[in-house]
């Protein structure tokens, strides 16, 4: 009889994995399902990105990778850490990987010993808290709600900090929330922190351009915050690239080392054409891409007028990212269709079964009292879910 490990039985399903998977299901069973659960760009990768791509392929780029990444694509991300985020980062400092999550886990594998706490402000993006449990770390969570904006503030942070912490990881613009820590909540966070030299702080940018008019500000523009800071980033979601999985991270020498010695002995180097392709999407200027976020921008406008018009939605204005996470805890108790709403997880399924319109528990974000609702999809497909949505509770 095989036996599988301890810690991949207590390990979770990425719960917007399983959403997707569920509703490819059930459209395979032909229902029309409108999913708005993935974190994913609905438009193609940019043409001039594609073309990089072709003339790799073609320059006969096919051997195995640097492990930390091609030094030219390292200058390329070196120069974007100086433009978009006024930080110098020197090519040892980098380690590219396959895709950000890859990075995060690196990060997480070289820092964390057992026992070691690892503070996540809620909502938090979904995989962070299997992250630090995969590496026997300990998460603790901080809760936030809507009237804060979904931000961990720095009495919450103090509150937070015991002799076992060891990291504190968020990201802005958050997944889910879409919130942006500005700089001078970041600012006032880092003053609790000096008080508390050994916590190292990870700092997920992976939405950084997605921004819809807040001021971007790093961590590690702090100056005492820089020698503690990981800053992570990747071209998925500005570029339109998430399947082609390139990560990479700003990091102090000692834990980028560490990361590029793990990554030798797990994947080693990333994909040898999409780090080509990087090259050129991240020498481009942002005006490049900017199409997609004003499109993005326009569809937040139009799925926050949409949440409007439904009882019980309460709803927060997203800053950056693709989301809108509306608390729903008004249907907790409920029934509908026959089907007692118990819960966010109970009213995600609810939507899926009755509603045909796939959406994300906020349970697993660490806020069970909202859903996260993806707006990467076309206003067709914004305005008949809303609609599907609304009838359903009607």
């Amino acid at each position: 009889m095989i036996q599988l490990s301890d810690k991949i039985q207590k390990l979770e399903t990425s719960a917007t994995l399983a959403m997707a998977a569920k509703a490819r299901e059930l459209k395979a069973l032909g229902k029309d399902i409108i999913g708005l659960s993935l974190g994913e760009p609905d438009f193609n990768t940019p043409d001039f990105i594609k073309d990089a791509a072709i003339q790799a392929i073609n320059e006969n780029y096919n051997s195995y990778t640097p492990v930390d990444g091609y030094e030219d694509l390292k200058q390329a991300i070196q120069t974007k850490f100086k433009r978009d985020n006024h930080l110098d980062y020197d090519l040892n400092q980098i380690v590219v990987s396959t895709g950000a999550k890859q990075s995060l886990y690196n990060v997480a594998s070289v820092v964390l010993n057992p026992g070691d706490e690892v503070i996540l402000p809620c909502p938090y993006w979904v995989s962070y808290s299997d992250i630090v449990k995969l590496n026997e770390g300990v998460p603790v969570e901080v809760e936030t709600d809507i009237d804060q904006d979904f931000k961990m503030t720095p009495e919450q942070l103090r509150s937070a900090i015991t002799p076992k912490t060891k990291m504190l990881w968020y990201s802005s613009p958050c997944n889910p929330s879409g919130s942006v820590y500005t700089k001078d909540e970041l600012k006032a966070l880092a003053e609790v922190l000096k008080e508390f030299p050994d916590i190292i702080v990870v700092s997920d940018e992976i939405y950084e351009h997605i921004n819809f008019g807040e001021e971007r500000f790093s961590m590690a523009e702090i100056p005492e915050m820089y020698d503690r800071t990981v800053t992570v980033n990747g071209v998925s979601k500005a570029f339109a690239m998430t399947g082609w999985r390139i990560g990479f991270i700003g990091a102090p020498q000692k834990i980028a080392n560490a990361c590029k010695k793990l990554q030798g002995q797990v994947t080693s180097g990333a994909n040898c054409i999409a780090q080509r392709a990087v090259i050129t999407a991240l020498e481009a200027p942002v005006s490049k891409i900017q199409f997609m976020i004003d499109k993005f921008k326009s569809r937040r406008k139009l799925i926050l007028d949409l949440v409007e018009t439904i009882p019980g939605f309460e709803c927060n204005e997203p800053k950056g990212a693709f989301y809108v996470f509306p608390n729903v805890s008004s249907f907790f108790g409920k029934t509908y269709g026959g089907k007692k709403i118990e819960n966010a997880t109970d009213f995600s399924m609810f939507l899926l079964e009755v509603a045909n319109v796939a959406t994300v528990t906020g349970e697993a974000f660490g806020n069970p009292n909202c859903i996260r609702i993806s707006y990467a999809a076309s206003e067709e497909n914004i305005k008949e879910a809303m609609n599907r949505i609304s009838k359903s509770l009607s």
